[in-house]
């Protein structure tokens, strides 16, 4: 059958007349369920915690830094840049290091550290994930080379989920070279299906909700 009959069968078909340019495609619409921000800390917290991560609702600032204390005690740790941190008061704990800037520097640090700690610029509560863009202030390495990675996220960056996300960044590359999508600490199963935590990222991961 000639290529344009074949043509001119589809257009019947969809009831188009021959000539005449397809309709505009309506523009993608990405349905948001309405949640409040107690039901968001609610479900962001068990989802972390069914991913085998640990979270903490913390009553404020200095709580959040109390929790990193505890846990830093007797280890080395990295710091984002992130001002949060700074106003929680952790990067001024013993052992931490922060304010770095040059890579090479950091990448020897983020590699004999025992913590990673960063803020996070959103937070999922469907699945528990914590959301990262690359920045001056969020550096990758800090996230994703030492062993344990301690997130401090403040609680009014909890979204529903990816479609509440994509609405307020729907172009990510324009304002960061990489998003990071963390859920639950890093694992990995061989072709037994044996299921080992650590060995791409962090093997153990603490989110602090402040």
């Amino acid at each position: 059958m000639p290529r344009e009959n074949i043509l001119q069968n589809v257009r019947r078909a969809l009831g188009r007349i021959e000539d005449r340019p397809a309709p505009r495609v309506p523009e993608a619409r990405l349905p948001i369920c309405s949640e409040d921000l107690e039901t968001r800390i609610l479900r962001f917290s068990r989802a972390v915690e069914i991913l085998a991560g640990k979270a903490y609702r913390a009553g404020s600032e200095a709580d959040a830094c109390a929790y990193a204390a505890g846990l830093l005690q007797g280890k080395s740790a990295v710091a984002s840049n992130a001002p949060f941190l700074r106003e929680c008061g952790i990067t001024a704990l013993a052992g931490v290091r922060t304010g770095l800037s040059d890579r090479e520097e950091l990448r020897r640090v983020c590699a004999a550290a025992d913590v990673g700690i960063t803020s996070a610029d959103f937070a999922l509560a469907d699945t528990g994930t914590v959301v990262m863009l690359s920045s001056a202030e969020e550096a990758r390495m800090i996230s994703l080379l030492p062993p344990v990675h301690l997130a401090v996220v403040p609680r009014g960056r909890i979204l529903t989920g990816l479609e509440e996300l994509f609405q307020l960044l729907p172009l990510p590359g324009q304002k960061t070279s990489s998003m990071v999508l963390i859920t639950g600490p890093s694992r990995t199963a061989d072709i037994e299906q044996i299921l080992i935590r650590g060995v791409h990222g962090p093997g153990e991961l603490h989110i602090v909700i402040a």
